[in-house]
């Protein structure tokens, strides 16, 4: 597995996700801050909501293009492209998810990683 990088890159990164999921219209926002959580997988979450296939591609592909333009990295590891429920972005230190609004519900990331310091974003 990658190495982690420092908190500076890690908040940098988090910023680069957020912009990218504003700028397609994605709803209730969330970052989820692991580092004090106990076996935690990533430093971060960032989970958001989209209303419908197309726009959860377009959220995953905004985030990847302001990931680039921001820290020059691609994601580590992708999944949920060809299910269009959740799509997975893993930049090693922050993981983005993005969901479709039912799925979000069902899968509940926000009570199972309880623990965690969740800030909601604002949606301007």
């Amino acid at each position: 597995m990658p190495k982690k990088r420092k908190d500076a890159g890690s908040q940098k990164l988090c910023d680069a996700i957020v912009k990218g999921m504003q700028e397609k219209k994605a709803a209730d926002i969330v970052l989820m801050d692991l580092r004090k959580v106990k076996n935690a997988v990533a430093d971060f979450f960032i989970v958001c909501s989209g209303n419908s296939d197309k726009q959860l591609d377009a959220i995953a592909e905004s985030v990847d293009v302001e990931v680039f333009k921001a820290v020059k990295e691609n994601p580590w590891h992708i999944e949920g492209k060809n299910n269009k429920e959740w799509m997975l972005l893993d930049y090693i230190n922050v993981v983005a998810h993005v969901f479709r609004k039912d799925r979000r519900e069902f899968y509940a990331l926000e009570r199972l990683w309880g623990d965690a310091d969740i800030i909601e974003v604002s949606e301007d």
